[in-house]
């Protein structure tokens, strides 16, 4: 077994080093961004940032070294989605960054990294729920919301491409 402790995992990348990230939805709190290593134990159902949906505290991981701590958590929750590190040419200014799909935010959100220490760089409301998110072999990035009459969208520079 690779690693334990997951609990709904919905967003696995490599990034340009080749380290394996996942996003992943906690319960009430502690949607978490992860970077995945051999042997380690994530924690659920033991710890998380959140809380049960019946209101009743979960352990925080704060301290808990047998179980590895999120590289970032979101409280509110995002309900991340989609996920991928951008390495195209269209945006330079984004190379390196990690894009995920919010589904309970509505939003597309830019996740910068200094080394395996992320932080959220930006945040756009896109008025729907984004379920997932890919770079294309042109360096657009695609965009796509949820649900029956879900868009697809094409992001490109204004300079098009």
């Amino acid at each position: 077994m690779w690693s334990t402790g997951h609990r709904n995992a919905y967003g696995l990348a490599f990034d340009a080093q080749g380290r394996l990230w996942e996003t992943e939805m906690g319960p009430q709190g502690g949607d978490e961004l992860n970077l995945i290593e051999p042997g380690k134990n994530y924690g659920w159902p033991i710890v998380s940032y959140g809380k049960n949906y019946d209101d009743t505290p979960i352990a925080s991981p704060a301290g808990r070294r047998e179980f590895q701590e999120p590289a970032l958590y979101w409280n509110p929750v995002i309900a991340p989605a989609g996920f991928t590190f951008y390495s195209g040419k269209m945006f330079p200014q984004w190379r390196g960054s990690a894009f995920v799909g919010g589904l309970a935010s509505t939003a597309l959100i830019r996740i910068t990294f200094d080394g395996t220490t992320p932080r959220e760089a930006e945040r756009w409301d896109m008025g729907a729920r984004i379920r997932a998110v890919m770079t294309g072999r042109d360096g657009a990035l695609w965009i796509l919301e949820d649900g029956t009459d879900g868009r697809l969208f094409r992001l490109t520079t204004t300079r098009g491409a």
